[in-house]
């Protein structure tokens, strides 16, 4: 076999189990066995669904030697957030008041990976409620970065990028209202993508209070893996409707032909931009051009506009449920929040028009812009993974780790595709670039993404550097 079956890549393990080569089992097994040997240094897994998981490979190997019709990830272990729903399992979302919060189904996400014949793994950490850019939870403690056990995974998907990037999980799931995919997949040097807004259904049935407009408007669910084939392998798997979300549509995943021209944004407005990571996004637009691109440095328009936006509608939709915010999260959680928040006048009907036309405006901006340029390719973060507690340390490096991921915020705010892919190290932490599409053109932006790791390579998987 070669290499340790951990470290294959889903797409890989799947052709494996689908000819015989390997059992879901022996699969299975090995990432359980790669969970006990490095989860103790960093901490990413969180609860290990070892014997369903188990259960559900002896299915799925039952059902390979019978010849019956297998799914694209037939066999092949996932991880999931602790944000979203596994039946029977405890959707803690990394709070201690949540512990025994039990699911009675699956979350759509999860429903559709099983029914593309995927085996549940394991649930991995995540900071208070997904509230922080840091993943240290109150209830589970910090989950540790392994190119650097001192360094942030980011958030709120931390933990699943920690176990992808270990070879604990090869594929998983995470979602994002604020760069939660994206951020993660940044600071632990693998690939994941946030779709577009109604691309993949969602909906937990153990909710609590219904999704605020924050939620309504810009969170989504996604997939990390540690190569650009997986994500798209992933994201193929979970797309479409769902009876439980208003939202969610099927539509096609290609689109009609677009020109293969890229906006480059090394340096994006409204804050510093370090060396090494403006080195990382130009080293993704030679291999664009490499790869026929067209390339030009150029910014978007309205872009401080953009961030601005997002935080009003953000903060003035958790202000409506801060009190409950506060009575469930954590010290840390809380402090970050506190840190940050931005206190708005009360909503009338003026403001609340103002705020939705100001959205408007930005996004038919961008969509113009677009137009022109299919493809935007720019930093997730712009600056290296910060040390664990840094961004609780005090108001004013709260602030600096919200300027250092303002350039996710645009496509959250208007619904808009955004793949990462890895460009290499910078001082031995990883670098990354986020290449963003007009919506529902996650083709474009994964055709980009994967001209990117054609030339610069994959960083993980890796061993913790203890």
């Amino acid at each position: 076999m070669g290499e340790e079956l951990w470290s294959k890549s889903a797409t890989a393990l799947a052709a494996l189990i689908e000819c015989g080569d390997v059992s879901s089992r022996e699969v299975v097994d090995a990432h359980l066995e790669r969970i006990a040997s490095v989860n103790p240094h960093v901490n990413a897994v969180v609860e290990v669904l070892a014997d369903t998981a188990r259960k559900e490979a002896d299915e799925a190997d039952r059902l390979q030697k019978q010849g019956a019709p297998l799914g694209p990830l037939h066999g092949v272990p996932f991880s999931i957030k602790t944000n979203i729903d596994v039946k029977g399992g405890a959707t803690t979302e990394g709070c201690v008041a949540l512990k025994d919060l039990v699911a009675p189904s699956d979350a759509p996400i999860v429903e559709k990976m099983r029914g593309a014949g995927a085996v549940a793994l394991a649930r991995t950490n995540m900071p208070d409620l997904g509230l922080r850019i840091n993943t240290e939870s109150s209830l589970y403690g910090a989950a540790h970065n392994p190119w650097d056990l001192t360094r942030t995974v980011g958030g709120s998907s931390g933990g699943e990028a920690a176990a992808i990037a270990t070879g604990m999980s090869p594929l998983g799931l995470g979602n994002d209202i604020g760069g939660s995919l994206r951020n993660p997949a940044y600071c632990c040097g693998i690939a994941s993508i946030k779709p577009s807004f109604g691309r993949v259904a969602q909906g937990n049935e153990s909710s609590l209070i219904d999704p605020g407009l924050n939620s309504q408007l810009m969170l989504v669910q996604g997939v990390l893996a540690r190569s650009v084939a997986d994500v798209r392998l992933g994201l193929e798997s979970v797309i479409g409707a769902h009876r439980r979300d208003p939202h969610a549509i099927d539509a096609p995943l290609v689109g009609p032909k677009a020109k293969k021209r890229v906006a480059l944004v090394p340096e994006p407005e409204g804050g510093t931009t370090d060396p090494g990571v403006a080195a990382g996004v130009r080293a993704a637009g030679k291999a664009l051009e490499a790869a026929g691109y067209e390339v030009e440095e150029v910014s978007p328009p309205l872009l401080t506009d953009a961030y601005l936006s997002w935080s009003e509608l953000m903060w003035t939709s958790l202000a409506v449920v801060g009190p409950l915010l506060q009575s469930v999260m954590g010290e840390g959680g809380r402090a970050f929040l506190d840190f940050t928040s931005v206190e708005y006048p009360p909503r009338t009907p003026e403001s609340e028009y103002l705020l939705h036309t100001q959205r408007y405006k930005v996004a038919k901006a961008f969509q113009s812009f677009l137009a022109d340029y299919p493809i935007m390719v720019g930093p997730t973060w712009t600056q290296p993974p910060f040390p664990l507690g840094f961004d609780i340390a005090s108001k004013e490096s709260a602030w600096q780790v919200v300027e250092m991921f303002r350039f996710v915020l645009p496509a959250n705010l208007l619904g808009l595709p955004a793949a990462c892919v890895p460009t290499g190290l910078s001082s031995g932490l990883p670098t990354g670039v986020q290449v963003i599409g007009a919506r529902f053109r996650e083709d474009l932006c994964l055709d980009a993404a994967q001209s990117i790791e054609d030339i610069l390579g994959t960083l993980t998987p890796i061993d913790p550097k203890v």
